[in-house]
């Protein structure tokens, strides 16, 4: 099972470590943080955006075809209704050049399955222990 490691480094800012990265997730000053580095939620988007962008970049390697420029953007919203959760997640795939209408419906169906997304349309079992 893969290790991730998470201690309070002061106010409402963790210190994040897994695989031999650190990194450092607060909250925004509105929020009654430092802004000392992206929320938690920030993240669970990015790793969204970043899956799909991880895939796209393989299809494209794959296929030929050039990466560089390739990016992803990615705007969410919080639901406005409880539990606190994300409520919509828009991802845009943009694309160093058109690849054809063929090779970008294949894309967009590599792309949907990213371990993220598969992730969260069957979500694992999560349990929390206190102690």
């Amino acid at each position: 099972m893969e290790k991730v490691s998470v201690a309070l480094s002061g106010g409402d800012a963790y210190r994040v470590s897994v695989r031999g990265h650190e990194f450092t997730v607060d909250q925004p000053p509105e929020a009654g943080g430092e802004g000392l580095g992206p929320t938690p939620v920030d993240l669970f988007v990015a790793s969204l955006a970043s899956c799909v962008g991880f895939y796209a970049g393989r299809y494209l390697a794959r296929h030929g075809l050039p990466r560089e420029g390739l990016r992803v953007e990615t705007e969410y919203e919080m639901a406005t209704d409880r539990p606190a959760r994300v409520g919509e997640v828009r991802l845009r795939v943009v694309l160093p050049q058109d690849i054809g209408e063929a090779r970008t419906r294949a894309l967009a169906a590599v792309v949907d399955h990213c371990t993220v997304h598969n992730s969260l349309r069957q979500p694992p079992r999560v349990d929390i222990g206190i102690g």
